[in-house]
């Protein structure tokens, strides 16, 4: 390049955006992303922004790390399979299963690697702290899966200290199940809220996984977790969550989200959807869920009450996050 040439900058690509911050009627913010819908027979209906960039799934990677739990030998079915594939609320039944399952395996909550936390609920933490109690091991949301991973080692003798190393066993069988459902390399390994490895997949990816699970045949590992999480969807999230009331609602519907706003979904005739929101708002996840449902076909009451976000002012709405696509 000559001393006179000037160096052109590409300009960074910019998300679009996926919700509005609408408050008395002025636009005052917005959330970006990405999202992709599939049709049922697994082409791209529609695409917003990236899908094929790799993201961390966050939880909404719990159902591929179930699955690689029953390939390992563990026999887990009902509530203790969705509980395994939860983030849960930390109500009352979903510590006394954990609880129980760890009697059921030898273990203790002192086996348990998951930071000390509250319940994720907030009316389940404010109850949790007027009750006298501190942060503990067994009310963070993934204390479930983590016991399900304890019992998995313990049933193949394999080292219950270092459960969360990627080069564990375990997590070498989480690995493949991830690549296997989302039908591409993890782009990268990292470490999750709760300790345990995390693999960057796309949103594509993700929402391909999901569609294979509902539909896998009957007795796979794969629809073993799709079906209990299903049937039990209180366990997989709680009752004052978006992934139970859907789960509740819409027939066959799969459903799971994770932390820094990321959501998956599949219908069981192999529709499916995935999204993440840059910046990790939660307040946008309900509404942009509610609106790809809604492009997907899906009409039912529960939308309304996903879409529901609303902005206080002096405390009562003045308006809303919504949907922008």
């Amino acid at each position: 390049m000559t001393p006179s040439a000037t160096a052109v900058a590409t300009p960074p690509v910019v998300p679009p955006v996926l919700a509005e911050v609408v408050r008395s009627g002025f636009t005052e913010g917005h959330h970006r992303g990405a999202l992709v819908l599939l049709a049922p027979d697994g082409s791209v209906q529609r695409a917003v922004g990236d899908p094929a960039a790799p993201v961390y799934p966050r939880s909404s990677n719990k159902p591929m790390q179930a699955a690689a739990l029953l390939r390992a030998g563990l026999e887990l079915s009902g509530e203790r399979l969705a509980l395994a594939a939860a983030s849960h609320s930390g109500e009352t039944f979903h510590l006394e299963l954990v609880r129980t399952m760890l009697a059921e395996h030898g273990l203790t909550e002192e086996d348990l690697q998951t930071p000390p936390d509250l319940p994720l609920d907030p009316v389940e933490a404010e109850a949790y702290l007027a009750a006298g109690h501190r942060r503990a091991r067994l009310t963070m949301n993934c204390s479930g899966k983590h016991t399900a991973m304890l019992a998995a080692c313990a049933l193949n003798g394999w080292d219950p200290t270092s459960y969360l190393d990627p080069a564990h066993p375990l997590q070498r069988l989480v690995h493949d199940e991830v690549e296997a459902a989302s039908g591409e390399p993890v782009a990268s390994v990292g470490t999750d809220g709760c300790g345990a490895p995390l693999m960057a997949i796309s949103l594509l990816g993700l929402a391909r996984a999901f569609r294979s699970y509902v539909l896998a045949e009957p007795g796979t590992p794969q629809r073993r977790v799709a079906d209990a999480m299903r049937a039990h969807p209180e366990y997989v999230a709680g009752t004052r969550r978006p992934d139970t009331w859907l789960m509740r609602a819409v027939p066959g519907a799969l459903s799971k989200m994770g932390a820094e706003a990321v959501q998956a979904v599949a219908l069981p005739d192999g529709r499916a959807l995935a999204f993440k929101i840059d910046d990790g708002a939660g307040r946008a996840l309900g509404p942009v869920l509610a609106r790809a449902l809604e492009l997907l076909g899906v009409h039912d009451p529960v939308l309304a009450r996903l879409a529901e976000a609303p902005l206080l002012g002096g405390g009562r709405p003045v308006g809303e996050v919504r949907a922008a696509f």
